[in-house]
């Protein structure tokens, strides 16, 4: 994992050099995620079935969970950041507990098989997309404190893109976008039935490779725009903003579509968060606009190379191959490895060979007589 600093003013050129490099996964690294109300809290899943939390205060992982079997295909986490929610190939949706790694809850997904997850705020409320039985793709809403059985299931359409879904706890709004679809479409959230409420939905003949999101405070609030994504198009090779904007006549704020939201101060230290406390983002008004607060400057901890260990295990140390193509390829490095030091090893034993020679030569010389 690579961790970067932007310069003020943006890029402006390619950057080579990253601030910070953590070493630990024996696979590649899929996913990352922030941890929503920590300081210098970073979660990274890798090939390797691990999920690491990293504390940048001093660039190693300080706790690891190793609960599930295959890959792991996204992370999600509640509002205070207490909870986190996995899905994975092996067809499970999991709630762990970050810090001791302990599964709360889990699902065998095997008729609607989860790709992606999100914690719908503070309702106590879980939405995955997927794939139904049938091959369609499909929604599914739960209840965090019991998997057992989904309150609700939607069929969306036959295509067979991923479906990436955004939630906007401030509006309730679920935003669903299909790889390599053109459209968006928009949903309500309630606590009650029917749970999910389709509005409409937005189109483009483009298609979308993949979707950014813009942080609240850094919408337009004078436009009344309440979500922006930054659009990846497959073909032209550019990335496009679509602006989601609720139409109002009144030039005054709306305090209906923007309550306090999280802001960017963090609520905790590592050390706090690691200690066993949860707290609520710090929430901020966006009635004055955005104002950036004193730049916090971060500063990369010098660090030695060594062994990196969590839960008692080498994370660095080798691993089995766990497909018969990763055990070929070790067994070709090995035998290049084997093939190498005997080249090394014939060598020597002709160097020892002259430097006898050459010892023997010098005690048979006169001037030793």
């Amino acid at each position: 994992v690579r961790i970067w600093e932007i310069p003020e003013g943006g890029l402006k050129r390619n950057m080579t050099e990253a601030l910070l490099e953590l070493h630990g996964h024996s696979r590649r690294v899929g996913l990352v995620e922030w941890h929503p109300t920590t300081n210098n809290i970073l979660f990274s899943a890798g090939y390797d079935y691990k999920v690491l939390i990293w504390n940048l205060d001093v660039g190693e992982p300080v706790k690891m969970i190793d609960c599930h079997t295959d890959v792991i295909l996204c992370m999600s986490f509640n509002t205070d950041g207490s909870l986190l929610t996995t899905t994975c190939k092996d067809k499970k949706l999991r709630v762990i507990e970050p810090r001791s790694g302990r599964v709360l809850q889990e699902a065998n997904c095997k008729n609607h098989r989860v790709n992606r997850v999100v914690f719908l705020g503070n309702m106590k409320r879980l939405l995955t997309t997927g794939v139904s039985r049938w091959n369609t793709r499909q929604i599914a809403l739960w209840d965090q404190e019991d998997l057992s059985m989904p309150l609700t299931e939607e069929e969306i359409d036959g295509l067979s893109g991923l479906l990436f879904p955004f939630y906007d706890a401030d509006t309730h709004m679920l935003y669903l976008a299909g790889k390599g679809d053109g459209n968006i479409r928009y949903y309500e959230i309630s606590t009650e039935k029917p749970y999910l409420s389709y509005l409409m939905e937005f189109r483009s003949p483009a298609p979308q490779k993949g979707l950014g999101v813009m942080p609240k405070h850094g919408l337009d609030v004078s436009a009344c725009e309440v979500f922006r994504f930054y659009k990846l198009v497959t073909l032209k090779g550019l990335i496009e903003p679509i602006s989601m904007i609720v139409p109002r006549r009144s030039d005054s704020y709306q305090e209906d579509i923007y309550p306090m939201t999280p802001g960017t101060e963090p609520a905790l230290t590592p050390d706090e968060w690691l200690g066993g406390i949860n707290r609520d983002p710090v929430l901020m008004s966006l009635k004055e606009g955005y104002k950036k607060s004193s730049k916090v400057v971060f500063k990369a901890p010098i660090r030695e190379k060594k062994s990196v260990v969590v839960n008692g295990i080498d994370l660095l140390e080798n691993v089995p191959p766990r497909t018969e193509n990763e055990l070929l390829r070790m067994f070709f490095r090995q035998q290049d490895e084997i093939r190498r030091l005997k080249e090394e090893l014939a060598q020597k034993d002709i160097r020892i060979r002259q430097l006898q020679l050459e010892l023997k030569n010098l005690r048979n010389s006169p001037k030793n007589c």
